[in-house]
């Protein structure tokens, strides 16, 4: 399925970077589904009346790398694993095929919305600026972050046609924490980004049709839950077992 991308892509209308500007989505609302990568040419097939694809230099399918910091003892994983509301992810993000780099801090508030910052950088590095800019977002003291978890995948980014929605696909995804590595390749992390909750979807449609339920754990949570033995995950088995049925 993932071989034969391109001629399932092709037939959407495309946009540009330029052209995104004004859907970035710095604050927004999420809605995370999964599914088996053969329900994907479905999925697509239904999409293509309503939303543009993201093009960068010829290419749909960007490659991305994302190295993610915590503390010595997950704190920031921790938060995420036991409810709390108002809680981080701090990250670098590498977009390979469009060369350009952030670093970023996702923050997500008690009201369920997920608020990114971010700061232009060319290396993924905590240097002068990434810890002044992470001091300034989050009081957070950058000696205590180490990187514990390095993401990559390939995505396919949508934008709706007349609404402020964009729509992201991520395939091919692995976690590694510089001794062990997990894949999983046949997994499609659906995930819904709009300015308001209430917001009428037509992916969400697309998914009730499909009988592909709301939920998911972020790739952060899920790699470090995967490859830490030591941590705590009892908030996520329901989700790390839904995913290894759906990936089985």
């Amino acid at each position: 399925m993932i071989q034969n991308i391109d001629k399932l892509t092709a037939a959407f209308s495309t946009i540009s970077l330029s052209e995104m500007e004004n859907v970035t989505l710095l604050d927004r609302m999420d809605k995370k589904f999964n599914f088996k990568t053969e329900k994907l040419e479905a999925v697509l097939f239904e999409m293509i009346p309503f939303y543009r694809l993201l093009e960068v230099n010829g290419i749909s399918m960007q490659r991305y790398e994302s190295p993610y910091f915590d503390t010595e003892n997950f704190s920031l994983y921790n938060q995420h694993q036991n409810g709390i509301q108002n809680r981080f992810k701090i990250r670098f993000r590498n977009y390979i095929d469009s060369q350009l780099c952030f670093f970023e801090i996702k923050h997500k508030n008690n009201k369920g919305r997920t608020i990114k910052h971010r700061l232009s950088t060319n290396e993924m590095q905590l240097n002068n600026d990434a810890v002044n800019f992470l001091l300034e977002k989050t009081q957070m003291n950058s000696g205590f972050l180490n990187n514990k978890l390095t993401v990559t995948y390939s995505r396919l980014t949508f934008v709706h046609t007349s609404k402020c929605e964009r729509v992201t696909l991520d395939l091919l995804l692995s976690c590694n924490n510089k001794t062990d590595k997990i894949d999983f390749l046949n997994l499609v992390i659906a995930e819904v980004k709009q300015d308001k909750s209430s917001l009428d979807s037509e992916f969400i449609k697309v998914m009730n049709q499909q009988k592909i339920k709301e939920g998911g754990i972020s790739k952060y949570c899920l790699g470090i839950a995967l490859l830490y033995p030591e941590v705590k995950k009892n908030l996520f088995k329901e989700q790390i077992n839904t995913l290894k049925k759906i990936i089985s």
